[in-house]
């Protein structure tokens, strides 16, 4: 059987470049997943910022538990932007997601999800053949804005 997911690893971190992209547009004040070697925090029991990056981790029951938070979040008047695996055939997309969004954008081509080093460097880390390697599957950002 082959393996469809780079590692049983949750933490991933984002593209620099990909995330500045969208910081320019929202101004996040909170990432409720901030990529943390060791380090372990727990966005779904505390309060969110203002504007919140969410890369959530990719595991089902994590991602899904990330998303309903952003709703929460987001009828609180709080702006969450989520970059998240594309599944629009889920109950999640279709009870949470399309209800509740006010924006999806489809990224064209495959995220290259990388690690960061012990000096917060980002790197992508390379496969057994030496490479380095796209994510599994296509992305999409979600936005919920509750300012309005």
């Amino acid at each position: 059987m082959r393996k469809i997911h780079i590692n049983n690893d949750d933490n991933y971190a984002t593209p620099p470049e990909f995330y500045e992209a969208l910081n320019k547009r929202f101004k996040f004040d909170f990432d409720p997943c901030p990529y943390c070697e060791g380090e372990v925090i727990d966005g779904l029991s505390i309060e969110w910022g203002n504007s919140n990056f969410i890369n959530p981790p990719y595991s089902q029951k994590l991602k899904e538990e990330f998303v309903k938070k952003g709703v929460e979040e987001m009828r609180k008047g709080k702006v969450c932007v989520f970059l998240i695996p594309v599944s629009t055939s889920t109950k999640l997309f279709h009870k949470y997601i399309k209800p509740n969004a006010t924006e999806i954008e489809f990224v064209e081509g495959r995220i290259k999800f990388g690690k960061l080093d012990a000096n917060g460097n980002f790197y992508l880390p390379l496969n057994a053949k030496g490479k380095t390697q796209s994510g599994t599957k296509d992305s999409m950002v979600v936005v919920f804005d509750g300012r309005s």
